[in-house]
């Protein structure tokens, strides 16, 4: 009875694979991307680690109006935004709520010069590059003048940081098509 099924099961095999080939080789190279890009949190909205310190946007960035740029002032600079040194923080936090545990976890840290392991939320694969420093600043200084916002969601109303839009390639795509942005492979790929 096994040897009936082997080339039933063979030739179904064979349909399925044929159909999806059918089916990827219509599709253009930029749409395929959108359904699917390696990774495990590239289109990942909603992602919300736990951190090793529980840190509110919302207080920070909304309620205390710090902005982006003063703990992330790399995003102006360079390719990455990067996160903040427990430097940065200590700045305010040597003196401001000093009797926190959060805070009291962060100077613990710091005081041991040991750096602080936060999960990274807006992740894109080694292959991609997303240089900020392009994004961010103004037109005036060479930049798009892309605000923060438009990629990572309303963080300042964020009690907990999470990824605000599908990082896919036919996302940012999208947002090329609409400002009339180059669409060089090597603009990102490389």
């Amino acid at each position: 009875m096994s040897n009936l099924f082997g080339p039933i099961l063979k030739w179904m095999q064979l349909g399925v694979l044929s159909l999806f080939l059918a089916v990827v080789s219509q599709a253009t190279p930029a749409s395929a991307w959108w359904f699917w890009t390696p990774g495990d949190t590239v289109d990942n909205v909603g992602y919300k680690p736990e951190q090793p310190i529980p840190f509110s946007h919302k207080l920070h960035a909304g309620d205390r109006k710090i902005p982006c740029e003063y703990c992330h002032s790399s995003a102006r600079r360079s390719f990455s935004a990067g996160v903040p040194s427990s430097n940065t923080c200590m700045g305010c936090h040597k003196v401001v709520r000093t009797d926190k545990p959060a805070i009291k976890q962060l100077t613990e840290a710091y005081e041991k010069n040991q750096p602080i392991e936060w999960v990274k939320v807006h992740d894109l694969p080694d292959f991609a590059k997303f240089p900020h420093k392009r994004h961010v600043q103004s037109k005036e200084q060479g930049g798009a003048g892309i605000q923060c916002q438009e990629c990572h969601g309303k963080v300042e109303e964020m009690e907990v940081l999470e990824q605000g839009a599908p990082l896919q390639m036919g996302w940012c795509i999208g947002c090329h098509k609409e400002r009339n942005a180059p669409l060089d492979c090597l603009g990102c790929h490389y």
